[in-house]
C-alpha cells in the first residue's frame, strides 16, 4: 500500500485538532462564565476531547507510514488500531465527566444567560465539525483506515452534539431549563456508544480476529483460483486484517508433474486477480500440494480465520 495514502488523512486530523480545540475552549469559557450552560460546557469539553482524539489518530498515522523493518516484519499497520483504542478511551473518560456535570445540573438547575449567543457559537461549531467529518469520512473510504473512520464518525458526532447544544439553549431560553442537563446526558451517551464500538473493533483486529467478511472473501478467492487452468482445488487457510489491509494464505492442488515455471505463472495470476477483486489485500502467500486422483486434496476444506 502506498504510504502517501495516509498523508491527506493526517493533514485533516491535524486541522481537526486545531479547529476543535479552539472551538472547545471558546464554548467552555462561554458556558462556565457567561452563559452558565452545562450543555454548552459539555459540548466544549466534547470538542476538546474530539480534538485530542484527532491528535491521537494523527500520531498513529505518522507511525503507519513507516515501512517494515528488522523488528516489525509486517510493518506498523497495527499502530493504527492502538491509536483507535487510545482515542476511544479518551472519549469514554470525557463522557463520564459530562455525566457527572449533567447530574449535578439536573438537581441544581440554573438560569441560562445569553442563550442565543451560546446557540450561535454552538451552531458555528456544528457546521465546522460536519464539514471536517464528511471530508475525513470520504478519506477513510479511500484509504480503508479504521482510525480515520473513527475520527470521521467522532467529528460528525461532535457536529450532532453541537446541534443538540443549540436545541438545549433555545429550549432554555423558553423556560425549559431541564433541557440543559438532559442534552448533557444525551451527548455523553453518544460518546460512550461510539467509544465502546471503536474499542471492540480495534481490539478484535489486534488479536487477528476476522468476521464474516473474511469468510466471504476467502470463498471468493477459492472460486477464483479453482477456475484457473492447472488448479484442481484451492483452500484458503487464513485471512486476517492488519490495520487497513488484509493478509492471507492459500493452498492450491496442482499436478505433481507441474514445473516451477508453470506454478509461478498460476501464482502470479491468482495474486493479480485477487488484487483486482479486493484491493485491500496487501499480501497473499500461495503454496502448492500435489493432486492425487481418488484422494481429497485438503483434509479440512473450509475457510478458517484468525
Amino acid at each position: 500500500m502506498e504510504t502517501q495514502s495516509s498523508e491527506q488523512p493526517g493533514r485533516m486530523a491535524g486541522l481537526t485538532t486545531l479547529s476543535l480545540v479552539i472551538l472547545g475552549v471558546v464554548q467552555i469559557i462561554l458556558g462556565t462564565t457567561i452563559s452558565k450552560s452545562i450543555a454548552l460546557t459539555a459540548n466544549g469539553i466534547d470538542c476538546i476531547g474530539d480534538g485530542f482524539v484527532s491528535a491521537v489518530v494523527w500520531i498513529g498515522l505518522r507511525f503507519f507510514r513507516k515501512p517494515a523493518d528488522e523488528r516489525f516484519h509486517f510493518g506498523y499497520f497495527k499502530i493504527e488500531n492502538l491509536a483507535s483504542i487510545g482515542a476511544a478511551a479518551v472519549m469514554i473518560i470525557l463522557a463520564a465527566y459530562i455525566v457527572i456535570r449533567s447530574y449535578n445540573r439536573l438537581y441544581n438547575p440554573e438560569t441560562i444567560e445569553l442563550p442565543f449567543l451560546g446557540a450561535s457559537v454552538a451552531l458555528f461549531a456544528a457546521l465546522v465539525a460536519y464539514a471536517l467529518g464528511i471530508k475525513k469520512y470520504l478519506d477513510s473510504r479511500a484509504t480503508n483506515m479504521g482510525s480515520v473512520r473513527l475520527d470521521a464518525y467522532n467529528t460528525i458526532k461532535d457536529g450532532t452534539a453541537s446541534l443538540l447544544a443549540v436545541l438545549a439553549l433555545i429550549l432554555a431560553s423558553m423556560g425549559y431549563t431541564i433541557a440543559d442537563a438532559i442534552v448533557g446526558f444525551i451527548i455523553a451517551g453518544i460518546i460512550i456508544t461510539i467509544g465502546f464500538a471503536a474499542i471492540k473493533e480495534s481490539s478484535l483486529m489486534l488479536v487477528d480476529a476476522c468476521d464474516g467478511v473474511c469468510i466471504q472473501l476467502g470463498l471468493s478467492l477459492r472460486l477464483m483460483a479453482e477456475n484457473l487452468d492447472g488448479v484442481f482445488a484451492a483452500h484458503v487457510i487464513r485471512i486476517r486484517r492488519t490495520g487497513p489491509v488484509l493478509q492471507g494464505e492459500m493452498e492450491i492442488a496442482v499436478s505433481p508433474s507441474m514445473s516451477i515455471k508453470d506454478f509461478d505463472r498460476i501464482r502470479s495470476q491468482i495474486k493479480e486477480l485477487s488484487k483486482e477483486m479486493f484491493p485491500e489485500i496487501e499480501r497473499l502467500s500461495i503454496i502448492s500440494h500435489p493432486h492425487v486422483e481418488g484422494k481429497p486434496d485438503f483434509e479440512d476444506d473450509v475457510v478458517s480465520t484468525r
